[in-house]
């Protein structure tokens, strides 16, 4: 059974054939102006940015964690109900980056952290002491295409956010959560996406400022339509919310829920 509930907010502007031009031609001036960028990347230069990026990130996510507080509590306060009856709840992160997510997480469980960014761990061992309510299994330098350290149906919750915009194959992590999920687990996830009107200036600023996004972003991509392919993972039950976060109008639309496998 899949649930679907949206609250869409989008004020829609009507493109006309100059308007389509114009935005076609900002688009290749800013692919143009991204052209030192793609030679930076191409020569691995652009790893450096890898050892600086968790610094930048430690600072961003204290901000957007106080934005979004009530609505990260919200949604972690459904990870209890796949606890195990008698047993601890195992919880896997994908991407947990600086530990962001972990004050949300309920007391007493346990938590096994990945992301492929290494240098994130300095970061993740100071949140880690300041959420003695976890248990923490081990950190694990993995993208989310191949948790293949990680058994079969070994965790009761999986919990991504924010990390599906930047992942390069967005169907093989969601089967990779799915693998590593039990029967009954669930799969959370908070992630900002591409406006769902297309015909809006969100969605038209969105398209012609990503070559820039995605280097700032460490490889972000703000034009993904991730709901499309939460749709079609294969859930058993989708409970997905569109929202408005309150951020910069570029990544303003969010989506938010859990799929239990």
């Amino acid at each position: 059974m899949l649930i679907y509930s949206y609250s869409l907010h989008s004020t829609p502007v009507l493109f006309s054939a100059k308007n389509v031009s114009i935005y076609q031609n900002r688009y290749r001036f800013c692919k143009f102006l991204c052209i030192p960028l793609h030679i930076i990347h191409a020569l691995g230069l652009y790893e450096l940015y890898n050892r600086f990026f968790p610094f930048c990130l430690y600072r961003i996510t204290k901000s957007y964690n106080k934005k979004l507080h009530d609505t990260k509590k919200d949604l972690f306060s459904s990870v209890s109900q796949f606890k195990p009856s008698g047993k601890q709840l195992t919880l896997l992160e994908i991407g947990c980056g600086t530990g962001a997510n972990f004050q949300f997480f309920p007391p007493g469980c346990k938590v096994v952290c990945t992301d492929p960014n290494p240098f994130f761990e300095k970061y993740l061992t100071k949140t880690m002491e300041e959420n003695g309510h976890l248990s923490y299994d081990r950190f694990v330098v993995a993208s989310g295409e191949d948790l293949s350290s990680v058994e079969d149906e070994s965790v009761d919750v999986v919990a991504c956010t924010l990390v599906l915009c930047s992942v390069r194959d967005t169907p093989q992590t969601l089967r990779e959560a799915q693998r590593v999920l039990r029967p009954g687990g669930a799969f959370f996830f908070l992630e900002h996406v591409i406006s769902d009107k297309e015909t809006s200036w969100t969605y038209f600023c969105q398209h012609v400022l990503q070559p820039f996004w995605y280097y700032f972003g460490n490889g972000c991509e703000m034009t993904r339509a991730t709901w499309k392919h939460l749709q079609n993972a294969g859930f058993s039950e989708l409970k997905l919310e569109h929202f408005q976060a309150p951020l910069i109008f570029l990544i303003k639309p969010h989506i938010m829920g859990y799929a239990i496998k």
